[in-house]
């Protein structure tokens, strides 16, 4: 299976390894969880940020590659944004818990740049 397929169950698990970065080590409250969330402060918030951040760039991301995909990009091409976004989206979510902030907004950009490339490849706007 191509890498930018494997991609999609990667962009799939990164909220829930950021939610598990925000609450290891400490008691979590499972009959509240949204409240407890809101209590969080630091490395554990901003971990919980980055799950929720996660969480909002899925949908673009997996309507990118399926575009791609019906409109048959090269799969070379498709695998390589696929490894871009992935490595952006794993930058931002470790710069977001180290609190990066810089840093961690040229990740996302990288990522956003990642999801465009593949929309205008599947619409013939860019043509290698």
């Amino acid at each position: 299976m191509p890498f930018v397929l494997w991609s999609l169950l990667l962009a799939a698990m990164l909220p829930l390894i950021w939610a598990g970065v925000a609450k290891a080590g400490v008691r979590y409250d499972n009959h509240r969880p949204r409240e407890w969330a809101a209590q969080l402060a630091g490395r554990r918030q901003r971990a919980n940020w980055a799950q929720q951040n996660a969480w909002e760039a899925l949908p673009t991301y997996l309507a990118a590659v399926t575009a791609a995909w019906l409109m048959k990009v090269p799969v070379a091409e498709m695998n390589a944004a696929a490894a871009v976004f992935a490595l952006a989206r794993v930058a931002h979510g470790l710069l977001y818990v180290a609190d990066k902030a810089a840093l961690r907004s040229l990740a996302w950009l990288v990522g956003l740049l990642a999801v465009l490339y593949l929309f205008l490849r599947a619409g013939g706007v860019v043509a290698l």
